[in-house]
């Protein structure tokens, strides 16, 4: 059993130090996933990669609420999850009016004209995933350790126990599924 397994399974006993040991172990790689994910992210994010990270980390090894975890893929998957719903929240925050979500916001550099802001993609991509996730859980879980979690199509089927050209076929489908809903939804 790898050290990431041991120390998730002293998480599940309860042992609060236990989750002092698994920050340095998993750390790096959840950085380089949320800076991956926020590279994807619209100028201007509020969110640095480091805060991803701690604030997916935190909801994930909260002692209190002691989780189950099956192996380092399903921690990782949990992180991806996690990582989407902090990105849906913060992007939810800053559409609502009390934060002047009414207004479109435009990045101006000397000599520049202001452009129209990108549209709502996370939103857009949170809304068609929920809707895939009614219809097909597993190609949605895909997507999300996909997109979220930045992994390989190898590393997808091994966290989901799927054969790797299952996931391939898994996430053709899904792409294009979400491209229509999406495009849909634009329209």
């Amino acid at each position: 059993m790898s050290d990431v397994t041991q120390i998730l399974s002293q998480i599940e006993s309860g042992d609060p130090s236990a989750a002092d040991q698994l920050l340095p172990l998993v750390y790096d790689e959840l950085r380089r996933l949320a800076a991956a994910k926020l590279a994807n992210e619209k100028s201007g994010q509020t969110l640095d990669a480091t805060a991803l990270v701690h604030e997916a980390y935190v909801r994930l090894v909260d002692v209190e609420k002691a989780q189950r975890w099956d192996s380092r893929g399903h921690f990782f998957a949990a992180a991806a999850e996690a990582m989407r719903r902090i990105l849906v929240e913060n992007a939810r925050r800053k559409k609502r009016k009390k934060r002047g979500g009414q207004h479109k916001r435009h990045d101006l550099r000397e000599g520049d004209l202001a452009t129209e802001a990108p549209s709502d993609d996370l939103l857009a991509l949170d809304e068609a995933l929920n809707q895939l996730a009614e219809e097909a859980p597993e190609r949605a879980e895909l997507v999300k350790l996909r997109y979220f979690a930045g992994l390989t199509s190898e590393q997808a089927a091994d966290a989901l126990g799927i054969s790797r050209a299952t996931a391939v076929r898994h996430w053709t489908y899904a792409r294009a599924w979400l491209f229509e809903r999406i495009q849909g939804r634009a329209r």
